[in-house]
């Protein structure tokens, strides 16, 4: 029997959308990705991207450009129950939010105001429920002990105000932070069951000089988020590139966390609001998906 080749073509649609619908409903994986790799996009597009191609989950760190959260429209009090109520049905959970506070800084007054950025990005988490606050130790400059201190200080002052409303501050490795000896100190200091780890393990892989097997082994205990992105070396230092086609060893992040039992999500943050000749989102995500979705089905 001969067909048309517009019913040829329906057909060939119609296979593709099976193939595409058995993805998504097959994935049940915990993969995220970073709202820092689609700046342009709104609310329910973020929705809709993520439930569309097989993610768990999405990790605030900017709306629309915006990357002071508590003041995004979709996040004001009388809109919050609503904002919830969009990622339920889209069968999502929000990983985390990304503040940008800085526990080293020394100045009373800025001091002051980053910790008070913090507050309000976990008074946010609490009402949208979701489990973690990211901020920073960021630069370490002036007297190491002085600055670890201060980091120190901070993170157990955010984690006694967070804990209460059933939050988590997590310290990602990021900037001056990058070893595990430091962050060991750190967290072993800060001594708060409120206070945990996100694990940028691009950082400490390109930056900290460390082999993820070793990184998990020192500060596994704590890590409960990762960022997780591939990069090769360039003019500028690195360039960020699909996952699996650079020099960071994705792959082996991801088996040192599966061998310890490693629990959150596998989080994609692809820089495009810091890089925008990135690959667009559109290509980057749903790649990342593809390639995470090998790393996490193989037997270990």
């Amino acid at each position: 029997m001969r067909i048309t080749r517009r019913e040829f073509l329906a057909a060939g649609a119609a296979t593709a959308l099976a193939s595409r619908c058995a993805w998504v409903s097959e994935a049940g994986l915990p993969l995220a990705f970073s709202t820092l790799g689609c700046p342009a996009w709104d609310w329910i597009k973020i929705l809709n991207f993520a439930q569309a191609n097989g993610f768990a989950a999405i990790e605030l760190r900017g709306l629309m450009g915006n990357i002071d959260l508590p003041t995004s429209p979709e996040f004001a009090p009388a809109k919050i129950a609503q904002s919830k109520r969009e990622v339920a049905e889209h069968g999502l959970k929000i990983s985390d939010l990304g503040a940008s506070s800085h526990m080293h800084v020394a100045d009373p007054e800025q001091r002051a105001k980053h910790l008070a950025d913090a507050r309000r990005f976990i008074d946010l988490a609490s009402a949208l429920e979701v489990p973690y606050v990211r901020v920073f130790g960021n630069e370490l400059k002036g007297p190491r002990e002085e600055v670890i201190a201060r980091v120190v200080d901070g993170l157990h002052q955010l984690g006694e105000y967070a804990g209460p409303r059933g939050v988590t501050v997590i310290m990602e490795s990021h900037g001056d932070f990058v070893e595990s000896p430091t962050l060991k100190d750190i967290l072993t200091r800060t001594d708060s069951k409120n206070v945990a780890l996100l694990w940028d393990a691009h950082n400490t892989f390109v930056d900290g000089h460390e082999q993820p097997e070793h990184t998990v082994a020192e500060l596994g205990s704590w890590i409960q988020h990762t960022h997780l992105k591939d990069s090769v070396p360039d003019t500028k230092g690195r360039k960020y590139v699909l996952t699996g086609t650079g020099g960071v060893p994705v792959e082996r992040q991801v088996l040192a966390l599966r061998r310890i039992g490693y629990k959150g999500y596998y989080c994609f943050e692809w820089e495009k609001m810091w890089h925008p000749d990135l690959q667009e989102p559109e290509v980057a995500f749903p790649d990342y998906a593809r390639v995470m979705t090998g790393y996490l089905k193989k037997q270990l």
